[in-house]
């Protein structure tokens, strides 16, 4: 897999998908999924037997049957009764489709099957697109609702709430009270109601509804100005939704409201006053505030509201533990903080500072040079006309330094002075910062960085310090910056020696917590650099030592900061990829924030988390004194519990037009791409078909699975793409770090190419994350399935050579297959659930016990089981006879109650020992070194006696 996918065009061949819904009609009601039905469509009709038929599906006029043909049968045997369905599956959810050999090829979103007679036998059908499927299930179970009450069962679309409200908004803006009103005045009122329409469409829309009537007056009716606001402002994709969790009336009430947002919503601490309270706030109608109910317009209105944002308000906040060394964060950095353009010949300029420190950047660059009049200046030493004074820049720094995040600034010095004006350069400094500056001396007893928390509003330099052993007021030291790089690779001699500079004892003295050092290897600084030394890495340096030592530069990280700068061939100022270096650990990755586009997406996305303060904490793995983590790991990270997110992309609303796209008219061909960013195990991409023409409310309804097995280093950055035949085009894009993700139905936000929100621009999906075993791709069933299933995957301890050691994790060898079994255990007996209620893997457990309870309630309301409580475990026992299939379903149901008590009544044991071994093991972290060399161990065995030991204790934690 390619490390950076943004930068590549997708390269998956272009699927183009011809919508089989008549474009003029959406469907904006039962009615018309009625009327669809009636008129009938081709479906695929999939059978156990891996074999799979093409039907022509009919729903008889009197609504009473659905009919199928060519069929073998009688006439009277080729229709199932709408009387005898039980339920209404979407997607890939029963045993023919989980068998089916061909069934990898059917597209979760195109499937349904109806469930019907007292066995619960299963039809399972495949449409041609996903609307016809939405269509066919949303149809069905509104007849299948309704059939249970004697309602006029066609009731006419036009005595729904909806319609009511419609009624009203119609009768205040028609001042005469004679029914009818301009065209021009209905187009300002749609418009009202519905800013994001266009002028132009709405007057389509009554131009064909005239048209259908063969009206030759313009004046608008109450009917008609009811019609096209129907048609105009119903999102299908919406409106299926809400039917199907309204139980199939066409509003919710507060408790299908609380259900929505508890089960598919993973919302907890719900009330049903806290419903009534947004039933309150967004339904239109006067009516449904009063009793209580929620329309098509409110709910829209409610889905693409902040309250429920993609991104996890709780991140808003500082929810990271802000007490631990400074290099255990992800630092916020930019650089050559002073061009706003490229690097050779931009001018400096002040509000390269300004933008930075608004958008929370911690640590900024400052390249002095002497000025004339004695004042320092601040300029780009390949272009000396637009210098900054000094001062200047240092009273900008000192007003917003703490703008948007309190935690402390790290100015990165570049001083190229003559002594005489360093001296300005710290009186500057010391008049302007006060007691911002922070100058204590470290203390070497310590043995790490101190916390963000401890130096909260605190302003750190980092540059060259004179020894501290002598006791001079200047003297020489190397200068081994960037330009120091430039050159040298610019003479190409690359032995000449650093170059020395003469740097005065004042300056010198601002510097405590950031000493820049030279990096030799490895090896030299575990023995000799101190805490408070960091070393700047060019990105070819960074890249090379990342790809051949990835675990040392981890451990290397854990206490010593590293700042990673572009390469100097990047004189256009484009950017590095930020999180090929976040994976080996480094702190500061500096960034051209001038420069827009897929990694300064990242840069901005990553730092969204933990308030937007600029520090992100560090997955433990990669901070614990002693573990092992490599980012170039293929698969499971130890220690860490691997995820799937499931991502299905519904639609697209108000999408632009592309910037660049000159040649092309006002049509846009939208198509998704969903990258993951990570660790490279992690890093992929995929996209959906392309939707043809359509920018205001394309549907794709495509769902995607991605395993992801470093969830705290993971990103999703959804990028929507015009499929233009001279090149895509780049409509809009969002990036959120995987942590941050809320589960259900969400819009997402669309950001421009440089990054600013475009009002109105959103991507309607639907999130859910599973742990690995909860779910993902079903195993190929082949002969070898039913031999036995698939072999578990134990994480296994390594030797280290060492037999002392070696003897203790022993011990742990079965506490840690009887942790793994009791999870798996658990985990699969939840699926097995699932499966039989006919939910994905994706559903939660309260779905499965909502669908479990409408099964075990008879056609006369008594229920057929009990709930009874033994020994604090809740039993389902069953009322007398209970039918074969429900019978399978309490089976499964009370393994997943048996496998629950076993994991709670026997963790905390298997826990206490795994934790045991682990002290234990710790006991010897200290004298590794010695029993290895007592051993004969040297050299490379030594390390990797000590890598193993690393690997083990990151397990068992």
């Amino acid at each position: 897999i390619p490390q950076d996918p943004s930068n590549q065009k997708c390269g998956r061949k272009k699927t183009v998908s011809f919508s089989s819904m008549p474009s003029e009609k959406k469907i904006s009601s039962a009615s018309d999924c009625i009327s669809f039905m009636q008129a009938g469509c081709e479906l695929k009709k999939v059978r156990p037997n891996s074999r799979i038929y093409n039907r022509f599906f009919t729903l008889d006029p009197d609504l009473q049957a659905l009919r199928w043909e060519p069929s073998k049968k009688d006439l009277d045997k080729a229709k199932l009764d709408i009387s005898a369905i039980k339920e209404i599956r979407l997607g890939k959810n029963t045993e023919t489709f989980r068998n089916n050999g061909l069934a990898d090829q059917i597209s979760e979103d195109c499937a349904l099957s109806v469930i019907h007679g007292e066995n619960y036998e299963s039809l399972d059908l495949v449409a041609n697109s996903a609307d016809v499927a939405n269509i066919w299930v949303s149809g069905l179970r509104y007849l299948v609702s309704r059939s249970k009450q004697p309602l006029d069962l066609m009731e006419s679309s036009h005595n729904t709430p909806r319609f009511a409200w419609l009624k009203t908004v119609f009768e205040a803006a028609d001042v005469d009270g004679n029914g009818i009103m301009l065209e021009d005045t209905a187009v300002e009122l749609i418009k009202k109601l519905n800013p994001t329409l266009k002028e132009s469409k709405i007057r389509l829309k009554f131009k064909e509804i005239q048209k259908s009537k063969e009206k030759l007056t313009t004046r608008v009716t109450k009917e008609e100005f009811c019609e096209a606001f129907s048609e105009l402002c119903t999102r299908p994709e919406v409106y299926f939704l809400l039917v199907q969790i309204s139980k199939n009336k066409e509003y919710l009430d507060a408790n299908d409201l609380m259900l929505f947002l508890e089960a598919e919503q993973g919302v907890t601490h719900i009330t049903e006053e806290m419903c009534l309270d947004i039933i309150r706030r967004y339904e239109l109608s006067e009516e449904g505030r009063l009793k209580g109910f929620l329309a098509i317009d409110g709910f829209t209105q409610y889905l693409l509201s902040s309250e429920c944002d993609i991104f996890d308000p709780e991140h808003k906040k500082i929810v990271q533990d802000m007490t631990q060394p400074l290099s255990h964060y992800y630092i916020n950095a930019s650089h050559n903080t002073y061009l706003i353009e490229d690097q050779l010949r931009g001018p400096a300029d002040i509000n390269g500072y300004v933008r930075a420190l608004k958008m929370s950047c911690r640590s900024i660059e400052l390249d002095v040079c002497d000025g004339p009049d004695n004042e320092p200046i601040i300029c780009n030493r390949n272009n000396m006309t637009s210098p900054l004074a000094f001062r200047n820049v240092i009273e900008v720094i000192n007003k917003l330094a703490f703008f948007a995040s309190e935690y402390p600034l790290i100015l990165c010095l570049g001083n190229h002075c003559s002594v005489q004006q360093q001296k300005v350069v710290v009186q500057h400094m010391k008049r302007i910062f006060g007691n911002k500056l922070y100058t204590e001396t470290p203390l070497s007893s310590e043995a790490y960085l101190p916390s963000p928390e401890k130096l909260k509003m605190k302003i750190i330099v980092k540059g060259k310090k004179l020894p501290c052993d002598q006791d001079v007021l200047e003297g020489e030291v190397t200068d081994e910056d960037e330009e120091a790089e430039i050159s040298r690779r610019l003479s190409e001699d690359f032995s000449r020696e650093p170059k020395l500079i003469w740097l005065c004892r004042e300056l010198s003295d601002l510097v405590s917590l950031c000493k820049s050092i030279q990096y030799k290897d490895f090896e030299t600084s575990m023995k000799s650099q101190n805490y408070w030394e960091m070393c700047s890495f060019s990105e070819a340096e960074a890249s090379r030592i990342a790809n051949e030592y990835p675990e040392d530069f981890v451990n290397y990280n854990k206490k010593f900061l590293s700042r990673v700068y572009p390469s100097a061939m990047r004189i256009d100022s484009s950017n590095l990829n930020p999180q090929d270096f976040w994976n080996c650990g480094c702190q500061i990755v500096a960034m051209n924030y001038q420069t827009p586009g897929p990694m300064m997406d990242l840069h901005t996305g990553w730092f969204l988390q933990n308030g937007g303060c600029g520090y992100v904490l560090r997955p433990s793995v990669m901070r614990d004194e002693v573990s092992y983590f490599s980012a170039n790991t293929k698969g499971i990270v130890p220690g860490v519990s691997p995820q799937v997110l499931h991502v299905k992309i519904i639609s697209g609303q108000n999408f632009p037009k592309p910037k660049g796209a000159c040649a092309k008219g006002d049509v846009i061909d939208p198509y998704v791409c969903i990258e993951i960013h990570g660790i490279p195990a992690d890093c992929t991409e995929q996209r959906t078909k392309t939707v043809q023409q359509n920018s205001d409310n394309p549907i794709f309804d495509e769902s995607f699975e991605f395993q992801i097995n470093l969830p705290e280093l993971a990103m999703i950055r959804f990028v929507v793409l015009d499929d233009d035949y001279i090149g895509d085009e780049f409509i809009g894009q969002y990036t959120i770090p995987l942590e941050c993700l809320q589960p259900g139905y969400r819009h997402i936000p669309l950001r421009s190419f440089v990054g600013d929100i475009m009002e109105h621009v959103t991507l309607f999906v639907h999130i859910a994350i599973t742990n690995r075993s909860g779910g993902g791709k079903a195993q190929k069933r082949s002969l070898s399935v039913r031999i036995g299933k698939k072999a578990r995957e134990y994480t296994m301890l390594r030797n280290t050579g060492l037999k002392t050691i070696d003897d203790i994790f022993k011990l742990a060898v079965h506490p840690l297959r009887e942790a793994t079994d009791m999870r798996e255990n658990m985990q699969n007996a939840m699926v097995s659930v699932k499966e039989l209620c006919g939910l994905p893997p994706i559903a939660s457990l309260k779905q499965c016990i909502l669908t479990l309870s409408s099964r075990l309630v008879s056609s006369d309301n008594t229920p057929s089981v009990a709930l009874c409580m033994k020994d604090t475990f809740p039993y389902l026992e069953p009322l007398g006879t209970v039918p074969e299939v429900q019978k399978k379903v309490l089976a499964a149901y009370d393994l997943m109650i048996q496998e629950s008590r076993v994991l709670i009544e026997t963790a905390d044991t298997t826990h206490d020992k795994i934790v045991q071994c682990q002290k234990a093991g710790m006991e010897f972290h200290e004298e590794l070194h010695n029993l290895g060399t007592k051993e004969g161990l040297k050299g490379r065995k030594l390390s990797k006696a000590i890598e193993s030991f690393a690997w083990n204790i990151t397990v068992l934690k």
